[in-house]
């Protein structure tokens, strides 16, 4: 009967949309637990307990630690903060970069340059790009980011939580960073949309789209303008919020560049989060403007993305076998 057909086609539309949003936030979810992993080990591995959940701080260790490093540096705030939120971050970044850049200049090790995502492209990068790439990543940091720390630092002076000499416990830091990730998320997406307006685009955006199929250190080459609006006030924005310690910051700036790092890289590494969602982005340019997905989905601007074999891809590799090679791309209709 019609009226049967009609809630018929009703209730498998509700229950499609119901899957793919369940997937969004699986996708979501997966992405910011592979982001801790390497934090979460590292303070597991001194004390994995009852007890250290339940400690007050992050355990006896860090405590520790921390206290030595506050005495050593005299309680100078002003060094403390420009260590945890610039020097930390930054080390992370380029030691991470700098791994990558071998296989990029290179070609070599096949480990990773097997896993290469566009195939053909960047094998090997473009070496006078590159360095253009390199200078205006260094030049963001030292003249964008690293200056943009000084109010940052006020702030969290105002807050007078960033240097307690008691650390905040593991409980609290994964609450916070849940919340910087939502935080990034939102303002990350649409600061990206905006600049990808036409007016705005040509002017500012473009710049970071020279390159159709990036690599790591491509994740801050950017216009000045979009470096601070969509790369730099996302990430910052949470922590003065909550007026984090220091230590979460350094933790959380480390995190969040390693983790753009890798959604630019260009490689579909084992046991990394899938960076297929951003290569895509940069493939098509109006698809997938998020970190996280949840909100290209509520707005529509993954649906080319869903419809792709990258979306087949778009999963954390867990075998040796690259996925370009496991779920190829449809033979070309000229072959």
């Amino acid at each position: 009967m019609p009226g049967q057909d009609t809630a018929a086609c009703a209730y498998s539309c509700c229950f499609s949309q119901g899957k793919k949003l369940s997937h969004a936030l699986r996708i979501s979810a997966y992405v910011f637990s592979t982001g801790l992993l390497l934090f979460t080990a590292l303070v597991n591995s001194h004390c994995y307990s009852h007890r250290f959940m339940q400690n007050v701080t992050l355990g006896n260790f860090w405590q520790t630690a921390w206290l030595e490093f506050y005495d050593y540096m005299e309680g100078d705030e002003w060094t403390i903060f420009l260590i945890g939120a610039a020097l930390v971050p930054a080390l992370a970044f380029w030691g991470f970069n700098g791994i990558l850049l071998v296989a990029d200049i290179t070609g070599k090790p096949t480990f990773i340059t097997r896993y290469r995502i566009q195939l053909g492209k960047n094998d090997p990068v473009d070496t006078k790009k590159l360095w253009k790439a390199i200078y205006t990543a260094l030049a963001n940091q030292f003249f964008i980011s690293f200056p943009m720390l000084v109010p940052m630092f006020y702030i969290m002076k105002w807050w007078d939580t960033a240097f307690s000499k008691e650390l905040p416990t593991f409980q609290w830091f994964l609450v916070e960073l849940s919340i910087f990730t939502v935080v990034e998320e939102i303002l990350f997406y649409y600061s990206h949309r905006l600049v990808h307006h036409p007016v705005l685009y040509k002017h500012i955006h473009k710049k970071h789209h020279e390159w159709t199929a990036p690599i790591g250190v491509v994740s801050i080459y950017a216009h000045p303008i979009e470096h601070i609006v969509s790369n730099t006030l996302p990430v910052m924005t949470g922590p003065m919020i909550m007026g984090s310690h220091i230590v979460s910051i350094s933790a959380w700036f480390s995190i969040a560049l390693v983790t753009t790092s890798i959604s630019h890289c260009g490689y579909h590494l084992p046991l990394l989060p899938s960076p297929e969602f951003h290569d895509f982005h940069h493939l098509k340019f109006n698809q997938c403007y998020g970190v996280l997905g949840v909100l290209d989905f509520l707005h529509g601007t993954d649906k080319m993305f869903r419809q792709s074999k990258a979306f087949e891809r778009h999963k954390v590799l867990l075998s040796l076998t690259p996925l370009s090679e496991s779920i190829p791309d449809p033979p070309k209709k000229d072959e």
